[in-house]
């Protein structure tokens, strides 16, 4: 498995094992969005120093990724993408997103500040050149410290 495809998998393993926080996607017309949250710890050493994401008990990776068509037949799709974090008093920060290649993946990946144990809301907004609107979204991750 390619290290790019290991943070996917990372990311999708805890989305399924969080369904009601933490990841999801949105779907508009023939785009989805997928998206979620995790620990920089859950990452390997080796696939964080590649793409370049600190491992810290004090990060958290969000990951976002564009696809045009139906699953299975779909495409990656480039965007603009920008993202918050807002913890739960209300102290909001940017995320930094940059975009990642891998062959045909396309991902959006940024790191977000977690203190100790954290909820942080993440709000998501994500603008596809020809679309008319952007596309939003919010969702909410717990991180625990390692």
């Amino acid at each position: 498995m390619r290290p790019m495809h290991l943070i996917a998998a990372a990311a999708l393993a805890l989305a399924a094992a969080l369904p009601a926080a933490g990841a999801g996607f949105m779907r508009t017309g023939d785009l989805r969005v997928h998206f979620n949250a995790l620990p920089t710890t859950s990452l390997t050493p080796e696939v964080a120093r590649q793409y370049g994401v600190t491992r810290s008990s004090n990060r958290a990776l969000v990951n976002v990724s564009i696809r045009r068509g139906e699953q299975g037949a779909d495409e990656a799709v480039a965007a603009e993408v920008t993202v918050s974090a807002t913890n739960l008093v209300g102290q909001r920060q940017d995320v930094r997103m940059r975009e990642v290649r891998d062959g045909e993946a396309l991902y959006y990946l940024g790191e977000a500040r977690v203190a100790g144990q954290d909820t942080l809301t993440f709000t998501l907004e994500v603008r596809v050149e020809g679309e008319a609107q952007p596309m939003r979204a919010e969702f909410r991750q717990e991180f625990f410290p390692q």
